[in-house]
């Protein structure tokens, strides 16, 4: 009688990338990538995946890192406060020590302290608000976007030099992200001696804002300025026009999601709209766009080649010292990166020392082209 060895199943590490075929050894370096993959901020999400996943997979394809793989783990945080924490906690549970963290504010800036407590490099594409890194000064989270008080000012001076208002309104959603960069316009406008004439919040998932818009019918702004993510822009938007407000509208980079049109539609005509300057177009990128095309993934949008740049310099940083997430950090603050988005160096804090915003402007069909950077 021949006798047959019963064999245990073998524990393989799937990553989220399994249903691609792409299978991972237990010794290749783990990237967490908590971002929304639910909710109404999806599409920030689907952003930095496309930008993570195709630069994980061209790496990959050119040997990876040392002779090791990046392995992604794709996390939901729904872009929620409530489950930043969980979804810090599932990255340090999956043995990852490097993350592409969090596309919104509100729910990074309770993440950073799990990620420092327990020495994880983090990188943000997409959250923008200073208390990111103003609140606990963090040693080991960086950001490969710009900061509120870089994007405020920006927009403030685009204002003050090439729209010219007398007299501007500046509504915000209450919420972290949103109050915040309207107060860094306001703020701006000031120093430049241009009338705020209105600084009100809305509340989010109103269906109505009639009154709102009574109230700016009757004050008559040059301009209405709007912190606060898509969904309670598209309403104003559309609300407004119907009511017979036709005043300029503009944003920030929250506000810029292909939903933003189907809630507005044609309201949408002539908005601004504050975001990262168009990388694509950035000379030396020729190879960055062949890989999305070969991933036949899009490189278009706010957050997508900020999180194709992290991905870049968290292999940059493992390649030149090692796996050690202290080494990593201490190598990320003192060197400069050569990106997606072009050079990126760090100050003591994890933020950019220069990022380049750019202004564009929506169509009535949802098209948008920049204006300026």
């Amino acid at each position: 009688m021949k006798l047959i060895k019963k064999v245990s199943p073998l524990v393989l590490a799937i990553s989220a990338m399994a249903f691609a075929g792409n299978i991972y050894a237990a010794t290749n370096i783990k990237i967490g990538i908590p971002q929304p993959m639910t909710g109404p901020a999806t599409q920030y999400g689907d952003q930095i995946q496309a930008g993570a996943l195709t630069a994980i997979e061209a790496i990959n394809a050119a040997g990876g890192v040392k002779g090791q793989k990046l392995e992604p783990l794709l996390i939901d945080d729904g872009c929620e406060p409530k489950q930043a924490v969980p979804a810090a906690n599932r990255v340090i549970n999956s043995g990852a020590k490097f993350a592409v963290a969090h596309a919104c504010s509100g729910t990074t800036i309770p993440a950073v302290n799990v990620y420092e407590q327990e020495g994880i490099v983090a990188i943000t594409p997409g959250a923008t608000s200073p208390l990111v890194t103003d609140t606990i000064k963090p040693h080991y989270f960086f950001r490969t976007i710009g900061r509120d008080d870089q994007q405020g000012p920006y927009a403030a001076t685009y204002i003050a030099e090439k729209l010219k208002p007398k007299k501007v309104a500046i509504l915000h959603d209450k919420q972290t992200y949103g109050s915040g960069v309207a107060t860094q316009v306001r703020d701006s406008l000031a120093k430049q001696n241009i009338n705020t004439a209105l600084y009100e919040g809305i509340n989010v998932g109103d269906s109505d804002y009639s009154a709102v818009i009574t109230k700016l019918k009757s004050l008559n702004p040059d301009l209405i300025y709007f912190g606060g993510y898509h969904a309670e822009l598209g309403l104003l938007l559309r609300q407004a026009r119907e009511q017979g407000l036709a005043t300029q509208f503009m944003g920030p980079e929250g506000v810029a999601n292909k939903d933003l049109f189907a809630i507005a539609g044609s309201a949408i005509a002539d908005l601004l709209v504050t975001l990262p300057s168009d990388f694509t177009k950035l000379p030396g990128n020729e190879k960055v766009l062949e890989n999305f095309k070969k991933s036949k993934r899009s490189p278009d949008g706010a957050f997508t080649l900020t999180a194709y740049a992290a991905v870049q310099i968290l292999a940059d940083s493992i390649t030149a010292v090692g796996t050690d997430p202290a080494k990593v950090a201490e190598y990320m603050h003192a060197n400069p990166f050569n990106t997606a988005i072009g050079k990126v160096e760090y100050d003591a804090k994890g933020d950019l020392k220069e990022f380049e915003f750019a202004v564009f402007k929506w169509d009535k069909a949802g098209n948008t082209v920049q204006l300026s950077n």
